[in-house]
């Protein structure tokens, strides 16, 4: 079995700064790709940041320049540093994973979501 766990989430003031982090555990025996996603109430959920199958970084327009992805292989995290936050960026953001199980072969991952919230 495959878990991913985020956390960081929280209630934050329009230019301010958060970081997520998501932690991969169980059945892993290597991840694709790794990154984050949002929804915000009523929408569509979207691409936020993302580590591709082949090593690039991919980051929706809206957060070019404001956030930034990294990771640590040796823990099968990811991690998302959000600054100059804007109300607009206000969503549950899910952690997603393509990963090879021990058990199962390739699938995609989803952790719960955390909630962040930019309000003043």
């Amino acid at each position: 079995q495959v878990q991913l766990v985020e956390s960081g989430g929280g209630l934050v003031q329009p230019g301010g700064s958060l970081r997520l982090s998501c932690a991969a555990s169980g059945s892993i025996f290597g991840i694709v790709a790794m990154g984050w996603y949002r929804q915000a109430p009523g929408k569509q959920r979207e691409l936020v940041a993302t580590f591709t199958s082949g090593g690039r970084i991919n980051y929706a327009d809206s957060v070019k320049g404001r956030f930034t992805i990294s990771r640590d292989n040796a823990k099968n995290r990811v991690y998302l540093q959000m600054n100059s936050l804007k109300p607009e960026d206000t969503a549950v953001y899910y952690c997603n994973a393509d990963l090879y199980s021990t058990r199962g072969g390739r699938g995609d991952y989803w952790g719960q979501g955390t909630q962040v919230t930019v309000s003043s």
